[in-house]
């Protein structure tokens, strides 16, 4: 397909292999100091690191004085190559609530291939006290890393951290970001010459905002001559400590930026920070919350008299993380948004019997393709805190019931309620959730979006709208054109007897069964593409508890008389490629007339804007991973509307931009008339 990435481009449908994460090697020297071996240099200065710090890269890209004459409501990006042991960025994070507008946010990018173990990166921290309370709100959510992007929202949304895992020259020509300030920092030249190359420096020159500065420890010819050639202008100041120079300077020559799809472009629009989001389930509560903790005013309209009515409303969801050890681009944005969903969870809400449990999960082998493929995965290195193998019987003893084939535990996994999880979200006072508001139609007004309802009546306006509302989407005019598709689910409740009681974690094959919550286990759940009522059937209920049957035989003989306690029935909202539409809407129409040469010439670049319905998103088609992806989907949401980094690889934001469906069909129907057109021709 045409403009996915450019010249670099990775096609969405690319294979592509899980690279293992290589811990940092590490010694401590005289106590704490942290020493690489692998690259046989420090981390920080043995003088004082947090000095260093805040004199090489706070001091010389006058990020104080910048931050201070801030507008509010800005925002402000930071890249780093090499995340280390963190410090620079809870240095810079600290001068940030001393300098910036209380309602500013900071976004900082960091590249790291060698991470810190989260037991090293606390040990190298604790040097700092003063630091303590931004290394704890740090570490609490920094675990479990794996190869990839991995996004944290901190300080109640107003200072955001994405790392890059894994190597740079991979990384950075994912990253969709507009850099103000860059810390050039990682191990000396000479200790890491693989790092500090010219093509390095052209990237950051290509990332930069216009008057961009970068600084750095080192003062090595090379790196001065690379950032000049790339259109920095440099200059050699005094070093800290006993260093006697080191270097620092501004992007005076801003590169030509190559070509990008137009139809994946940031739509731009108005400053007002105000939207309205439609829907009231999971990617709702996900897309108001994201938006509030950057100080967006936001309406959430519900039809129905309370929040999480549709497939949102289950009593119990699974965290349930299904890769593929071939990682297409489905298994790289579930396994990004498992790990960002995890840790929302836990700055969201407390566990207990109620609200979830991160009780683990565990895939149990089935057939033979599906034992092939949890082979496949655990073989690829992963930290065995996200996901090992384990044998029957240590499936058994985690599990707590007798399981009678082998399987993959992923510990941090769970269940989770996701009533009580979209009523957390939208507890926030620039939140306001209007319940019994069904909107039926969408009106633009010169700046403004109007929400009517069947009489006519305007039930809220803002300049950006977000709609919610699953399958209910292509019923407006503007999204009618998204190939949504509605599957019929039925989830079957069971009482907890004594053997069930038992259970300690959730069991996943075809179907699932989840651990007590309230006297109950369930058990789900049906797909039914015949029909789409939503009146309950015994006919789904003795289908579930038939598929507990191959997650752990003791179990169904336990609860197959059990007569069922009720069941629910909702409607999963898909897409044909199973992966969710996050993003800006474009006119179908005009789209189709304005780029109908691509048909004849796929390799065509166009340079025309896209069609935008200016300030309208859509956030739906998550199907049954709402839990997995409705967080990080929310953050995707807000950085295209904030024109904040997104927080995904460039490649992955494209995989789930709305406007992929209107491309390929564009493409393939052009592609499907023209043998027609020839053999036209031809008589």
């Amino acid at each position: 397909m045409p403009g996915y990435n450019g010249a670099h481009a990775q096609q969405p449908g690319a294979i592509v292999s899980h690279t293992p994460v290589e811990s940092a090697d590490l010694t401590w020297m005289d106590g704490d100091q942290p020493f690489s071996t692998r690259f046989a240099d420090v981390y920080f200065s043995r003088e004082s690191g947090l000095d260093e710090t805040r004199h090489v890269f706070l001091l010389h890209n006058q990020l104080a004085d910048r931050w201070a004459a801030l507008d509010a409501g800005a925002h402000f990006c930071i890249a780093e190559t090499g995340f280390g042991t963190g410090l620079n960025f809870l240095a810079a994070w600290q001068l940030w609530d001393t300098c910036a507008p209380q309602d500013a946010c900071l976004h900082f990018v960091s590249t790291e291939k060698y991470p810190l173990s989260p037991t090293d990166m606390q040990r190298a921290l604790a040097i700092w006290p003063e630091l303590a309370a931004y290394a704890s709100e740090l570490l609490e959510q920094y675990r479990d890393l794996t190869a990839g992007w991995q996004h944290f929202s901190l300080a109640h949304g107003r200072v955001t951290l994405t790392l890059l895992i894994g190597d740079l020259f991979d990384t950075l020509p994912q990253l969709d970001a507009g850099v103000d300030a860059w810390f050039l920092d990682g191990f000396a030249p000479a200790r890491n010459p693989d790092m500090w190359q010219p093509e390095l420096y052209q990237r950051m020159a290509a990332l930069s905002r216009p008057g961009a500065t970068v600084a750095t420890f080192t003062s090595v010819g090379d790196v001065r001559r690379g950032l000049q050639t790339a259109g920095f202008t440099m200059r050699k100041v005094k070093g800290f400590g006993r260093k006697r120079e080191m270097l620092c300077g501004q992007l005076e020559q801003t590169p030509e930026a190559g070509w990008q799809a137009p139809w994946f472009a940031r739509p731009g629009g108005t400053s007002e920070r105000q939207a309205v989001v439609i829907g009231g389930g999971l990617a709702g509560a996900c897309s108001a919350h994201a938006l509030a903790r950057r100080g967006w005013q936001v309406t959430l309209l519900e039809r129905e008299a309370e929040v999480a009515q549709g497939a949102s409303g289950n009593p119990q969801g699974i965290l349930y993380c299904k890769l593929s050890p071939h990682h297409p681009p489905l298994s790289r944005f579930i396994q990004s948004s498992y790990q960002y969903s995890l840790r929302l969870l836990t700055r969201t809400l407390p566990q207990n019997q109620d609200t979830w449990q991160q009780c683990g999960v565990l895939q149990l082998g089935g057939d033979e393709r599906e034992q092939k493929r949890q082979q496949g995965l655990a073989s690829q290195g992963y930290p065995a805190s996200f996901l090992h193998a384990v044998t029957a019987e240590q499936a058994s003893a985690l599990a707590g019931v007798p399981i009678e084939q082998p399987g993959l535990f992923f510990p941090g996994g769970g269940w989770v309620s996701p009533p009580r999880l979209c009523e957390a979200l939208l507890q926030h006072p620039l939140i306001s959730v209007h319940p019994y508001r069904h909107a039926i139609e969408l009106q633009h007004c010169a700046t403004h979006w109007q929400i009517l309802d069947a009489q006519g009546s305007v039930l809220a306006e803002a300049p950006r709208v977000i709609l919610c509302c699953a399958h209910d989407t292509a019923a407006f005019e503007q999204t009618a054109h998204l190939p949504l598709k509605a599957i019929r689910g039925q989830l079957t409740h069971l009482p907890t007897n004594t053997q069930s009681a038992g259970l300690r974690t959730v069991l996943c094959a075809d179907g699932y069964i989840s651990p007590s919550r309230q006297g109950s286990h369930h058990l789900g759940a049906s797909f039914r593409f015949d029909r789409l009522d939503l009146q309950p059937s015994e006919e789904e209920n003795a289908h579930n508890l038939h598929l507990l049957q191959a997650l752990s035989p003791a179990l169904h003989q336990s609860l197959q008389h059990t007569t069922p306690s009720g069941a629910r029935v909702g409607l999963r909202c898909t897409a044909p490629d199973y992966l969710p539409l996050i993003g800006p809407v474009v006119d179908a129409n005009a789209f189709t007339e304005r780029y109908a040469a691509l048909g004849n010439d796929a390799s065509l670049r166009p340079d025309s804007p896209a069609p935008w319905h200016q300030g309208l998103y859509v956030n739906v088609a998550h199907g049954s991973r709402g839990l997995i992806s409705g967080p990080l989907s929310g953050e995707l949401l807000a950085a295209w509307m904030n024109n904040e980094p997104l927080p995904l690889p460039r490649e992955l934001a494209e995989a789930v931009h709305p406007s992929r469906f209107l491309l390929r069909q564009l493409i393939r129907r052009n592609a499907t008339d023209r043998p027609k057109r020839q053999r036209r021709a031809a008589d």
